[in-house]
């Protein structure tokens, strides 16, 4: 038997604890007639499991045969590159060509005789989603990991018009809070502030459990100890699954690696980015019995007020949780112990 679990990131692991009441809130809305939304943006820290996420929704959504989904690069040029992909399926170029939609100034190869080439990417893409609609068909773009740059904020000022003109065009967005953040504090993008988002929490650990037993033939007890141990943590499930998996299903054996793979791999590039502040609130919290918040405003010495903006912030970037009143918790498993060594060897 191979490994069921999935070290890679983004790429769609065998074993998988569904999502299912956000998964159909998205296709729900994008399938009723008429669409209650026409875009969604996914987020959440890294690791939790968005791109797998997305992908879920948008096979869910290609099965329907009047939907096409595209995928698109946000560090590329979107907007071409929307028009390529719709361009190259035959049976989609057929319908451009009858509209006569002359392209060939873009280099898609969509060429009509006797039809004046179309001289702007934005009108073409309008040209083609309304010769789509007239077919009563629906586009999908997906974009995975979106940072703002010059080609997506053409790109978002671009879909808003469409929107508004009614063509069918769909958006799914993934990712983290900080980057999302930004593109939505973009003054010719206010309309983003509209869109839903959908904040990908931890799985829930009960279905982790589950999973360890029948995987590994455990017993309830040792599967919850087990599925604890990923505090609910999308990669942290496929992390501890390989790796007991490779030490014949002892999972304990398996903590080493473990707790090593998600250091190198994750815990790093999380730490990396937190300002000084944010390092100093996480690490005064990974010193604190039950996180308190008076404990971690004695350890750190923070001002109420200055708690509250560094706490708001981290439950945002979902590093941690603040469910609980005069509480908060870390949510990624082992950070504590690594914030703590990060900090007091000067990392």
């Amino acid at each position: 038997m191979n490994n069921p679990y999935n070290l890679i990131f983004g790429k769609e692991p065998f074993q998988v604890i569904p999502r299912n009441t956000q998964k159909n809130e998205i296709i729900d809305a994008f399938l009723s007639e008429p669409s209650e939304q026409q875009i969604y943006m996914i987020t959440g820290i890294r690791g939790c499991g968005k791109t797998v996420f997305m992908t879920d929704v948008s096979k869910e959504i290609a099965k329907e045969k009047d939907w096409v989904v595209v995928e698109l690069n946000s560090q590329q040029d979107l907007m071409s590159d929307l028009a390529a992909t719709l361009g190259s399926e035959n049976n989609l170029a057929k319908m451009f060509k009858s509209a006569s939609i002359n392209l060939s100034l873009f280099g898609i190869g969509l060429e009509v005789k006797d039809s004046v080439p179309v001289s702007s990417i934005q009108v073409a893409l309008e040209k083609m989603l309304e010769s789509l609609k007239k077919h009563k068909k629906k586009v999908l773009i997906c974009i995975d990991e979106v940072t703002v740059t010059e080609h997506l904020k053409t790109f978002a000022g671009a879909f808003q018009i469409f929107v508004r003109k009614d063509l069918p065009v769909y958006l799914l967005m993934t990712g983290l809070y900080e980057n999302i953040n930004s593109l939505q504090n973009e003054k010719s993008l206010t309309f983003l502030y509209r869109a839903p988002k959908i904040e990908l929490k931890p799985l829930n650990v009960g279905s982790i459990t589950e999973n360890y037993k029948e995987i590994f033939n455990l017993k309830t007890d040792e599967a919850g100890k087990m599925a604890a141990l990923t505090k609910g943590y999308s990669f942290a499930f496929q992390v501890l699954g390989y790796f007991t998996f490779r030490q014949g299903g002892n999972y304990k054996k398996a903590i080493p690696e473990f707790r090593q793979y998600l250091e190198d791999y994750v815990y790093e590039k999380v730490f990396s980015e937190m300002s000084p502040g944010d390092r100093k609130f996480v690490y005064s919290l990974a010193c604190t019995e039950k996180g308190k918040a008076k404990d971690i405003k004695t350890k750190g010495s923070f001002s109420d007020s200055e708690y509250s903006v560094y706490r708001d912030r981290l439950i945002k970037r979902g590093i941690i949780n603040g469910s609980e009143h005069g509480f908060v918790r870390l949510t990624l498993p082992l950070f504590d112990e690594y914030v703590i060594r990060c900090v007091e060897m000067g990392l």
